[in-house]
Order: structure tokens, then C-alpha cells, then sequence
């Protein structure tokens, strides 16, 4: 079974003129032939997501013919904005709306949906969009609109500029990448306004940035974030939010927005795998964004140095949105309109500089979340997630069904390189269910192929096993196909084990269920509106490797070590020295220092290959 929407990294998509220019054509050609008498572009199947798509197709329409003065297209182009003009603005409230602050303002605003009263709840995004769809042709259609046109669009963008900063309440589903697109669209039409009002409404827009998006910004593994649905990052909008970043930063200029779109990308950076795999959020745990994050992902990985390219998309919406039967959809056109304007360079190579919240070298990587436990483990081409055991979910040794990962304390980390090795070092201070302090310290190696984890803790009685990961999917280049098994080895006895019975508390990875759709199962709301994250939590077991304490080791301490990736025969020695406790793997020696640490607390490593 392969993962239907992580597919190929985006910055294997084509980015240079001629590959646009032929993304172009093909909008042109099936939008000439789909326009109807009235000027409809819409998508003969749209329903949802629909109030600003026509207008969105007459942007790119315009965009072709800045570019190739096709002789086609001003007609085209003319007659799709009086069509949105007259067909698909509406200035009278929408039945059930829940967000309004005045009623029957009279400020134009787009629908999620055009029956009247079906679906209110999506009109805010969508007018955001219809806004952006309406400054984008301003930009791109000069020469092209009447007088008359022209000067009704400008007057459209102020209704949708005002009815979502007066008339509702600014960002009612509570998402970063809606709120920072309202501000973009804020941004952009005040350089189609006199001074005054321009002025006006630039500086109401960064108002709202700064008082109602950066003030709400929430922490997760050291950044902070623009919360998505109520949380701190989502693997699909997160790389939209940057994208918008990227666009108020090339509109405007100001330097807050490169500041929290460089720290949004570094965040990104450590949290995805050097394979672009990347898992959970408020909202969708799996689904991927395409094209709509590839300005993003472009603009601030060159900032930062990073290959943030190597993220993996939607391939169905890999240049623009689609419907089902990959027909043209004006959803999002915004974005590849800006996507074709700017012609920043994709950074390709990793981000020499370690991060706090990752381990990565060649082909192996380790993300690592707020509370330093492995969130996502790729090694030989497969990844591991945290297993689950009793409701308690990570990597880490088990006593009497208890999980030793959530720290009681400070967590301290060692990053080290040498040679071809990279490293870290985590202590992390935990108590066992008898409420008794243990230093558990985890050593991560990897020579770029293959990962080692050694974790080392003060000798915990009974039969302790380290949950040593949730085998999940694998890479197969353009496509991730789920997994039951992956290559691991260890230097104790090894079980790959499964969930004894079967249900929605239970995650058997042998089963065709992906991870996002038990996570819904789980969630308040399963309906698409609930928390996968929050619902993956209440898991109580998972298919799990499970690797018993190392022979040979102190005999007070017990010790796990696992190898991730191919190798023969595994049997690393351990041995009590002056400077803490040694290592010596096939690969490697290092020496993992007291739990003490040094001098002011921090973890002392040596490495020798």
C-alpha cells in the first residue's frame, strides 16, 4: 500500500521559465476551452472551495499573457472578471454564519460554497482567497481590464478587505496560514490605493500581524510558531504559512516577516527527515501541500541555507490545485502566480550547522521532538515512529509497563562530528512509577547510512526492554509504501511485536490503516475538524520492536543498543571507565560521559571511528 500524498521531493519540480511557461499553456488551454458564454472557469465539478476559483484562473490567464501576448487571452480575461464580478460576489450575509461583529454591512465577501446557508463556516478563508485572487489580477492584468473593471476590482478588494477586518471576527478557524494570507492580501492592495488609505490600510495590516498572529505564536521544540487549528504546527499548512511569510516579506519589506519565516524554516528544517518525510498536526496528519508551499520552502531555505526543497508534496497538486479527474482548479492560484514571479534559487545541500531537535547525516536522520524523544527515525530507507505501550508513546527503556521518556527536569544535549561520524547525546532526568530518579542517557551515531542508538540508565530491576520503534513506511523514490518491518538489529534479544487484539486503540502496522486515518478514528472529531495528534495519543499499543538490556553490560546499569540499517553480526562491548561509560561498536568508540556532566551541567562525549 503506498501513501496516497507524499510523493517526490518539490524541488525535483522544474522551476525555470520554460517549465512555467509550459505550465502556462496548459492552463490556457483548458481554461479556453472550459470558459463559458458567461465566463465561468470553474471547474464543471467544484462545489466547495469555489467563490474564489474562476477569478483565480483569470490571474494565471493574465500571468500568460505578460509572458506570450497570446491574442487569445484578453477577451478571456475580461470577460472571467465580469463573470466574478457579477456572478460570484455577494454583500448579503450568508444564512448561519457564526462570526460576524455588524450585520448586513454590505461589504462584499465570497462564499465557501454558493447555496445559501450550506456551509458559512468556510467563508472567511475563502474571501481571504478571493482577496488575493483580486490583487493578483490587478498585478497581473494591466492593459487588459477596462477602466470600468479595473476600478470595480479595486473597489471588490476594499469590500473583502473590510468585511474580514471589520464586519467578522479576524482568523475565526484559528489558522496561521489563513491569517497571514489575509495580511498578505492587506499588503498587496494597498498598492493599488491612494496614499492616505493605502497607508491606512498597510498599517492596519501589520497591526494585525503583530497583535493578533506574532502575539499568539506558540512554542514547540525551541520555535516560535503561528498555531494551525489550535496547534503549534501542521506538515500541511506549515509550509503555506511560510509561503505566505515569503510573500509579505517580498511585498513589503519588513523585516519581521524574513525574521518569523527564517525561524518557521529552521523549525521546518529540523523536524523533517533528510528523505522529506515528514508526520502530525492539528489538522491533517499525512496530507501534504504542493505547490502552495514551494515559494515558501524556496524563498526561506535560501535564507537560512537550508534544503528545505527536499520536503515531499502532493504530487496531484504538483503545479497547481486539480480535481479529481486532474482538471485545472483556481483554488490557490495565488500562489503559483508568486510561485512564477519569484525566481529565488532552491539551496540544496544540508544546513551544515547541528540543531538542537535533529540528527542528520547522509541518508539517516532523527527528528526529535519537545521533549528530545525520537518523533521520526529514517535509516536504509525506511522510517520508524514512536510506539506505543499502555497509552505511553516514544523510544525508551520500559519497566513494569512504565516508559521512561517524559523528563522530570532539565534535558541536556551534545551534538559532535568527527570524521564521518555525526553524534548526540541526550540526558534527559525521568523518575519510574515509584516516583525514583533515573538519568537516562541516549547516545545517537550515525556514519550517514546507518544509526546507532545506545541508551544507558542506572539498573532498573526486573525485565526492562527498550520500545525501539514503530516500523511504518519506506521510500521507494517517488512513492512511500507502507511497511510492517524494517532492518534493525540489536545487541540483546530482539522482538517486532504486534497488538494482541484489534480495534481503534490498537495500531497494527501489518494492517492497510495509515497512521492519519487512526488518528481521525481516535480523535474528538473524526469528521476532518478534530485533532489527529490529539487522537493518536489516546492509542494505547502499536506494532513495536522491543530489544532486551545488552550482554556484558555494568552491573549497574542497564544497557540497550540497537543498529538501524544494514550490517552483519552486532555485539558492541561496554565498559566502566574514569571519564563515564565506554562504547565500542564495529564503527565506532565513544566514550558517554557521567550523568553529572561537566563542570555546569552539560553532557560530556568523546568519538573515535
Amino acid at each position: 500500500m503506498y501513501l496516497p500524498r507524499q510523493h517526490g521531493p518539490l524541488h525535483d519540480l522544474p522551476s525555470h521559465p520554460a517549465a512555467y511557461d509550459t505550465v502556462l499553456a496548459s492552463v490556457t488551454e483548458e481554461a479556453l476551452a472550459r470558459i463559458t458564454p458567461e465566463g465561468n472557469l470553474e471547474h464543471p465539478d467544484a462545489h466547495d472551495d469555489i467563490g474564489d476559483t474562476s477569478l483565480g484562473i483569470t490571474s494565471l490567464l493574465a500571468l500568460a499573457w505578460q509572458r506570450t501576448r497570446d491574442p487569445r487571452l484578453p477577451e478571456a480575461v475580461r470577460r472571467s472578471t465580469e463573470f466574478h464580478l457579477r456572478q460570484r460576489v455577494f454583500t448579503e450575509d450568508n444564512p448561519g454564519y457564526p462570526n460576524l461583529r455588524v450585520r448586513d454591512s454590505g461589504l462584499a465577501y465570497a462564499r465557501y460554497v454558493l447555496e445559501a446557508g450550506a456551509h458559512p463556516i468556510g467563508d472567511w478563508p475563502s474571501t481571504v482567497w478571493a482577496l488575493l485572487q483580486t490583487v493578483n489580477v490587478l498585478d497581473t492584468a494591466e492593459g487588459l481590464l477596462t477602466r470600468e473593471q479595473r476600478a470595480e476590482l479595486v473597489e471588490l478588494g476594499r469590500g473583502y478587505w473590510r468585511w474580514l477586518t471589520e464586519a467578522t471576527f479576524f482568523n475565526p478557524q484559528e489558522a496561521g496560514n489563513q491569517a497571514i494570507g489575509c495580511v498578505v492580501g492587506g499588503l498587496m492592495l494597498a498598492r493599488h490605493l491612494q496614499p492616505a488609505e493605502a497607508e491606512a490600510v498597510r498599517s492596519r495590516a501589520m497591526s494585525l500581524y503583530l497583535d493578533e498572529i506574532r502575539a499568539h505564536r506558540v512554542r514547540d521544540r525551541g520555535a516560535l510558531l503561528p498555531p494551525e487549528h489550535r496547534g503549534a504546527y501542521d506538515n500541511n499548512y506549515g509550509p503555506i504559512s511560510l509561503s505566505f511569510l515569503a510573500q509579505a516579506h517580498r511585498v513589503s519589506g519588513e523585516e519581521v516577516f524574513a525574521e518569523d519565516g527564517e525561524a518557521l524554516a529552521r523549525y521546518l528544517d529540523a523536524r523533517l527527515t533528510g528523505g522529506g518525510f515528514d508526520i502530525g498536526g492539528p489538522r491533517y496528519s499525512e496530507q501534504h501541500s504542493a505547490f502552495e508551499s514551494v515559494l515558501g520552502l524556496r524563498y526561506f531555505g535560501h535564507r537560512v541555507g537550508a534544503d528545505l526543497g527536499r520536503y515531499r508534496g502532493d504530487t496531484r497538486w504538483a503545479r497547481h490545485a486539480v480535481q479529481a479527474d486532474g482538471g485545472i482548479d483556481g483554488h490557490f492560484a495565488f500562489m503559483l502566480v508568486w510561485q512564477i514571479q519569484d525566481t529565488t534559487p532552491w539551496h540544496r545541500t544540508p544546513s551544515p550547522e547541528p540543531a538542537r531537535h535533529q540528527l542528520r547525516a547522509g541518508s539517516v536522520s532523527v527528528a526529535f521532538d519537545d521533549r528530545l524523544t525520537p518523533s521520526l527515525i529514517e535509516a536504509a530507507g525506511s522510517y520508524l515512529l514512536p510506539a506505543a505501550v499502555g497509552r505511553q508513546h516514544g523510544f525508551g527503556p520500559v519497566t513494569d509497563g512504565f516508559l521512561l521518556c517524559r523528563p522530570m527536569g532539565e534535558v541536556r544535549v551534545r551534538d559532535l562530528r568527527t570524521g564521518t561520524l555525526s553524534a548526540k547525546l541526550v540526558t534527559k532526568p525521568v523518575v519510574t512509577r515509584d516516583h525514583v530518579l533515573r538519568h537516562v542517557q541516549s547516545l545517537y551515531v550515525t556514519d550517514g547510512t546507518r544509526l546507532w542508538m545506545t541508551v544507558a540508565v542506572e539498573r532498573l530491576g526486573g525485565a526492562p526492554y527498550l520500545l525501539a520503534g514503530l516500523p511504518y513506511a519506506a521510500d521507494d523514490g517517488d512513492h512511500l509504501r507502507r511497511i510492517a518491518e524494517a532492518e534493525v538489529t540489536s545487541a540483546g534479544p530482539l522482538r517486532l511485536t504486534h497488538p494482541p487484539t484489534r480495534g481503534p486503540d490498537f495500531f497494527d502496522a501489518r494492517s492497510e490503516t495509515t497512521q492519519e486515518q487512526a488518528a481521525f478514528a481516535l480523535a474528538a472529531d473524526p469528521r476532518g475538524y478534530g485533532n489527529p495528534d490529539e487522537g493518536w495519543s489516546h492509542l494505547v499499543a502499536s506494532t513495536a520492536f522491543e530489544a532486551d538490556p545488552a550482554p556484558g553490560s555494568p552491573d549497574d546499569l542497564d544497557v540497550f543498543a540497537v543498529r538501524y540499517g544494514p550490517g552483519d553480526t552486532f555485539s558492541p562491548v561496554f565498559e566502566r571507565v574514569p571519564g563515564g561509560l565506554a562504547v565500542r561498536t564495529e564503527a565506532f568508540t565513544a566514550v558517554i560521559g557521567d550523568p553529572e556532566g561537566d563542570a555546569r551541567g552539560e553532557p560530556v562525549l568523546t568519538l573515535g571511528g
